[in-house]
């Protein structure tokens, strides 16, 4: 039987976390995509009651995610720390990595480009090295949204530090909703299904390096 409201006490079926750094500094930055796909599920979301209590390091609320009870969270341990945050979370509910789902900013994907997958490494992002070390595995789903390879001399921590240009918002919001569509189809039939379904090329701009496979 699927969720119908929010419960404070209600235990959820799915951890969705996007990665980010917390304060005014880093809004609207490359770095902070994980963070905005949050802000966007919880208001295409059936019913919320606002990703604003601050528990395990972390401003956390529940939502009504296509019939589906799902706890969001956004870390505020900084991004190279976020794995502190997402493991007291898995703690405290007790929930394996099937049902945690991680978002975040990706250089080797084109602008606007998503990438599923369900385990792996960390591909070279400090955040994701966190979340694995402290969880202790690779295997929980995570959804990649790519945001171009740094232009040739730029510094990597400048670029992705950087605001989002303009010109690539427009690309990012179509992936918030492409990746929302993929999560639907991840809660109602599978993980390897959203793969097959949303792992595409040719939906982003600035084709970057080899992605993670």
């Amino acid at each position: 039987m699927r969720s119908t409201g929010v419960n404070p006490g209600e235990h959820p079926e799915y951890v969705i976390v996007g990665l980010g750094n917390p304060g005014p500094r880093y809004e609207n930055t490359r770095h902070n995509v994980g963070f905005q796909m949050i802000d966007h599920l919880e208001k295409n979301s059936e019913k919320s009651i606002g990703v604003k209590r601050m528990l395990h390091s972390s401003l956390t609320g529940k939502c009504v995610l296509d019939g589906y009870c799902v706890y969001l969270v956004k870390p505020q341990t900084y991004m190279n720390n976020s794995g502190l945050a997402v493991n007291d979370v898995m703690r405290y509910y007790r929930m394996q990595g099937h049902h945690l789902i991680v978002i975040y900013d990706d250089i080797s994907l084109p602008v606007g480009q998503i990438r599923i997958r369900k385990n792996g490494s960390a591909g070279g992002h400090n955040g994701m090295k966190s979340v694995i070390e402290h969880l202790g595995t690779g295997d929980f789903i995570r959804v990649r949204i790519g945001i171009g390879a740094k232009p040739e001399g730029w510094d990597l921590a400048n670029y992705v530090l950087g605001r989002i240009p303009e010109t690539d918002k427009a690309l990012l919001e179509k992936a918030y909703e492409t990746a929302r569509e993929a999560i639907r189809c991840i809660f109602y039939y599978s993980v390897d299904k959203a793969m097959s379904l949303y792992n595409s090329h040719g939906n982003g701009k600035n084709e970057g390096g080899k992605s993670e496979e």
